[in-house]
């Protein structure tokens, strides 16, 4: 089986949720689907951008293969719900599985989901990039928020055209209140002092991996259909 994730731009958030998980072939697992909508609206202090346009939903699955030839059916019932995609192979790995606040079929999962693309920065290679990553900032993203859930998807190469040079797609969920409220992000509830320690120590982590400005991030609203 191999995970597949679609960005969509000017997608039909009602119709993909109406409609996409009957059209999509009978093999396909795990459908989740990533909307930027009205239940964040209120998180757009969240949101980065590398300047060019955003998705406005995302397309997660799995298929016994992304082999284009067995991915073509696919892609076409995905171009029918948006304006234009792109697609990514993806290695997950669930750090932090939703026990807290398991997603019930069909429905909105509890609190938002934070969606976070990551590019290579110049000061790294990649391998160097993947062992802060993976193996020293996960423990800091663990330890400084109140993520109730925490996948990270590895790209393991690009199945589009032209797609968006990410390297790494994060998919990190909490609770409600952390879209306008920092302390509850950062796990700190009427807590100044731990909200402080802990920004700073996520912020000189992310320094390490990230250069600023090279990243897309948009809460989103988690639906599993599958």
């Amino acid at each position: 089986m191999e995970k597949i994730i679609y960005a969509l731009w000017d997608a039909d958030a009602d119709q993909l949720l109406a409609g996409l998980a009957e059209r999509l072939p009978d093999e396909t697992s795990n459908l989740r689907v990533n909307l930027q909508d009205e239940d964040v609206a209120a998180g757009k202090g969240l949101i980065q951008s590398r300047g060019d346009a955003l998705p406005n939903a995302l397309v997660q699955l799995w298929l016994p293969s992304a082999n284009p030839i067995f991915r073509s059916e696919t892609d076409n019932v995905i171009a029918e719900y948006c304006a234009s995609f792109h697609a990514w192979l993806i290695a997950e790995s669930a750090i932090i599985p939703n026990e807290k606040h398991p997603p019930r079929l069909g429905k909105r999962t509890e609190g938002f989901s934070q969606m976070a693309f990551l590019t290579l920065p110049e000061k790294l290679d990649w391998q160097q990039w993947r062992a802060i990553w993976r193996d020293y900032h996960t423990r800091i993203a663990i330890d400084t928020q109140s993520n109730f859930e925490y996948i990270q998807n590895l790209v393991v190469e690009p199945l589009t055209e032209d797609a968006p040079p990410y390297i790494a797609i994060v998919e990190e969920c909490f609770p409600v209140e952390a879209l306008t409220n920092p302390l509850v992000f950062f796990d700190a509830v009427a807590d100044q002092e731990k909200f402080e320690k802990n920004l700073a120590t996520m912020m000189d982590s992310v320094g390490r991996f990230i250069d600023p400005g090279t990243i897309d991030v948009f809460p989103s609203s988690q639906y599993d259909l599958s």
